[in-house]
């Protein structure tokens, strides 16, 4: 039997999807061993009554278990997958919350900005501790991660733990890819993609059918569209980003500042609070269905990029997956120590993520804006170094537009303190 460990059961709908698509394949029937991990004692309680009614409902006859221990999760695994929040919803709240009442206007905020660096602070712990302990107890396992700041958790396993079997797992790519070809009138088997770039920053290098661009194509279906974000950046940069235009806007030092551009591009500031307290109701209407009785197995859905690797390892069927990976190499012009987002042929061997090359130069300045805050906020937590949470939020795109230094210095001060015990030691006062 193959082994599963799921780390972090708080969103259910995550858990629903990706165990529909390992549960409906008929040749795993039988095959695999579900362990079901999280510290709050009420969330494993829901997470295993879904998980065995999900297994009733496939006749998948998997093998289901619930651990309150990680290490015993973690023992023999072949994979594990992870959505951690440390936190939770009030401590995004808080992320908010405070920055509201200095001015600073944010959407998701859970990648970069105050948001992503505060969350990073929070989880990139758990990450490094999960990381020594797979390469002790499972050192074959892939951890397969679901969990933003993806791009900041990734790099902090790479130079903390030695452990490379890392694979960050993300919509943004596979979702960008649908909706180019759907603007162009194609469908996605018709269409080759190269996609490359930081999580939630990647830019589509090659959009192509029949041998030639489908760019021009694409100008043509966007001639009258000045409404997004989105479509701002490909227009003045050149090749289209990956992430939606609430989320991008933030990434940048030019719409966020701005009411008016935010209105004009009909940007959802604090849009993140919404999709929090849609999590929760999603759990709470679980629940209810779990009690009715009700069906909560995923039929048709557009495949978990997190899953869709699983079953080309667990089958040996090819399929290729977006993955963040470490870099080496595979974006020439970004930091070797980096986590990258690039295509990956998976097969029953493992992942195998594509060399990209060099991205044009105007793209890599921007991923190395990014990458800025990365890497201050991970040694901020490797290193013990609170003035590094300073320096991350100073760099910031959206921040340092915002903000002056001394503002920007007591504003982290602040949320520091808030956070409390959920900081890093090396970093709170």
């Amino acid at each position: 039997m193959r082994r599963i460990v799921l780390v972090g059961l708080g969103d259910v709908e995550l858990v629903r999807r990706v165990l529909s698509d390992l549960l409906l394949n008929p040749a795993l029937r039988g095959q695999l061993e579900i362990v079901l991990h999280d510290g709050d004692p009420g969330l494993r309680a829901t997470a295993e009554a879904l998980v065995r009614s999900l297994d009733a409902e496939a006749d998948a006859r998997a093998v289901i278990s619930v651990s309150a221990e990680r290490r015993r999760a973690l023992a023999g695994a072949d994979f594990v997958v992870a959505a951690i929040d440390v936190g939770g919803f009030e401590a995004t709240l808080k992320d908010f919350e405070i920055p509201h009442r200095y001015g600073l206007r944010q959407t998701i905020g859970d990648t970069i900005g105050i948001g992503g660096i505060f969350r990073g602070l929070r989880g990139i712990p758990t990450f490094v501790e999960l990381g020594h302990e797979m390469a002790e107890l499972c050192p074959e396992a892939w951890l397969l991660s679901c969990s933003d700041p993806m791009a900041m958790t990734g790099l902090a396993v790479q130079l903390a733990t030695g452990f490379t079997r890392f694979a960050g797992s993300c919509h943004a790519v596979c979702d960008t890819h649908l909706y180019l070809a759907d603007l162009v009138g194609r469908g996605l088997d018709e269409v080759e993609f190269v996609t490359a770039g930081l999580n939630h920053q990647s830019f589509v290098l090659r959009f192509e059918a029949e041998g030639r661009s489908l760019y021009p194509e694409l100008d043509a279906a966007l001639a009258a569209d000045d409404q997004h974000v989105r479509v701002e950046i490909y227009r003045r940069f050149g090749y289209f980003p990956t992430e939606s235009s609430e989320h991008a806007a933030e990434y940048f030092p030019w719409f966020m500042r701005h009411k008016d551009e935010t209105s004009r591009l009909g940007v959802q500031v604090e849009e993140y609070l919404r999709r929090s307290g849609q999590t929760l109701h999603r759990y709470e209407e679980t629940r209810r269905a779990l009690s009715a009785g009700r069906s909560l197995l995923v039929r048709w859905q557009h495949p978990e990029p997190a899953s869709v690797a699983m079953l080309a390892m667990l089958t040996g069927q090819p399929k290729e997956v977006y993955v963040n990976v470490p870099n080496e190499g595979l974006i020439e012009n970004l930091p070797r120590e980096s986590c990258v987002e690039v295509p990956a042929l998976v097969d029953a061997a493992g992942i195998h993520p594509k060399r990209i090359g060099e991205l044009p130069v105007q793209l890599v300045a921007l991923n190395r804006t990014f990458q800025n805050v990365v890497e201050l906020t991970v040694r901020a937590v490797l290193d013990g170094e609170r003035r590094h949470v300073h320096h991350a939020a100073m760099v910031d795109p959206n921040t340092a537009a915002t903000l002056p230094l001394h503002a920007i210095e007591a504003l982290c001060d602040e949320l520091i303190d808030a956070h409390g015990d959920l900081m890093p030691e090396g970093v709170r006062r």
